[in-house]
């Protein structure tokens, strides 16, 4: 029987995550092999082109489902947080693995954490969602762009370009550095991304045996997190390059398991912020909890737009030159918060 065919980004972190996919299909008794492909996006960031302020959901995914599509390949591995939340025809998102941490984490010079960095320390992150919630600490910290791999990035603070950078903890665990991390940011401060620490192994939707392989490595209880994650993006309208952060997890509750989810949505400067929770019943066993999931983010999305989220998104989509940067937060209608419980 010839190999599975797994495409992959050729960058270390994802062939590093692909590997991992290879060999939980491996232990199932399936051979495979890594099929290395390039991506708009690996060619945007040799050439130093800036993605922030272009379209870039999706911009590491497309040329991975163009050789889906093509048979180049049979299974394609994507960082979740990458993938947009439209469909493409003729693929399938067939499993989704157990996450890893979602946490964001700070790597910083002399063992610092964020408050301890002096003011005008920089601070880099390609993320606007990261920008906008550090911003609204109010640490004085100065918030600057950078691309390239972590090596590049971690790498620049040794150069003393940097005094930190904010990256995926998943992204340092899985290449085994999770212990360069000098912080892990608390989501109560700083949510993740929508999808963040989540594989997505797709394949194409009429291979029906290896669906039914892939199945085998689903999580029911991550696919639930980040369905509820991705479904409230999508409501709101925001792709990845929009100040939006959200974490949902499964916790045990007095009548059985529950679903909790907690969203931002920011301006990018970090003025203005509404934040939310909800949760949700889950069934007795796993089949219906992405349904159930899909409820509640479709919900809670709902009610951040209903709460003042639709004006922050307007104005998120303005020319820059048209936005208004308000002096006082709590003075806008969208500008609340809510006490988010830990579940």
């Amino acid at each position: 029987m010839a190999a599975l065919r797994i495409g992959t980004r050729r960058s270390i972190l994802a062939t590093t995550q692909s590997g991992h996919v290879a060999d939980a299909l491996e232990a199932l008794g399936t051979a495979t092999e890594l099929v290395e492909i390039t991506t708009d996006g690996d060619r945007s960031q040799a050439g130093g082109v800036p993605l922030t302020g272009a379209p870039s959901t999706g911009v590491f995914v497309s040329a991975l489902r163009d050789a889906l599509l093509a048979g180049e390949v049979d299974v394609a591995v994507h960082s979740l947080k990458d993938l947009p939340t439209y469909s493409t025809e003729g693929i399938v998102l067939a499993a989704v693995p157990p996450r890893e941490d979602p946490r964001d984490v700070v790597v910083a010079r002399d063992g610092l954490t964020l408050g301890e960095l002096p003011p005008g320390s920089k601070v880099a992150t390609g993320s606007p969602r990261r920008v906008a919630q550090i911003e609204a600490l109010g640490l004085g910290v100065e918030l600057v762009g950078v691309r390239g791999n972590v090596d590049t990035r971690i790498g620049r603070i040794a150069e003393g370009t940097y005094d930190a950078v904010v990256l995926a903890r998943a992204g340092l665990a899985r290449l085994g550095r999770a212990d360069e991390a000098t912080e892990v940011l608390d989501p109560l401060q700083v949510l993740p991304a929508p999808g963040q620490g989540a594989l997505a192994v797709e394949c194409r939707s009429d291979d029906t045996a290896t669906l039914a392989l892939l199945a085998r490595l689903d999580d029911a209880g991550t696919r639930a997190a980040v369905t509820a994650e991705r479904t409230l993006m999508a409501t709101l309208e925001g792709g990845c390059a929009a100040p939006i952060g959200a974490l949902a997890e499964v916790a045990d509750g007095d009548e059985g398991p529950e679903l909790w989810l907690r969203a931002v949505i920011l301006s990018e400067d970090g003025a203005l912020s509404l934040r939310r929770s909800a949760s949700a019943a889950l069934g007795a066993d796993g089949a219906s909890w992405a349904a159930d999931a899909a409820k509640l983010g479709g919900d809670l999305g709902a009610e951040m737009l209903a709460d003042g989220a639709a004006e922050l998104m307007a104005q998120l989509t303005q020319p820059r030159g048209e936005q208004s940067r308000p002096t006082d937060s709590n003075s806008h209608p969208s500008a609340r918060s809510a006490e988010v419980p830990n579940p």
